[in-house]
């Protein structure tokens, strides 16, 4: 699974008509409307690359709406879960 995390900055008076668009996209887990450079932060989850384009660049970026993105591809994925355990000393 690779999953992008996408920045996206739209026009104000549209944030949230624009955040539920993109949540309906397939490929698009989570919509968060947040504060600092970026008004919305998309999760894209897909199984191969090439499916990166057809939902961001061919999809996502064209809701009416959005001005530009930012796209980061993550590497590894860490959860609470995942760094309990790593770190867990096994006494209970």
């Amino acid at each position: 699974m690779i999953t992008a995390i996408v920045l996206v900055n739209c026009e104000v008076a549209r944030i949230p008509e624009v955040a539920e668009e993109i949540a309906g996209l397939t490929g698009v887990t989570e919509v968060y409307s947040v504060t600092g450079d970026a008004d919305l932060v998309a999760m894209v989850r897909v199984r191969e690359h090439e499916q990166l384009a057809d939902v961001i660049a061919d999809r996502l970026s064209k809701v009416a709406g959005v001005l530009a993105t930012t796209t980061h591809i993550a590497f590894r994925a860490y959860s609470a879960h995942d760094l309990e355990a790593a770190f867990s000393l096994g006494l209970d």
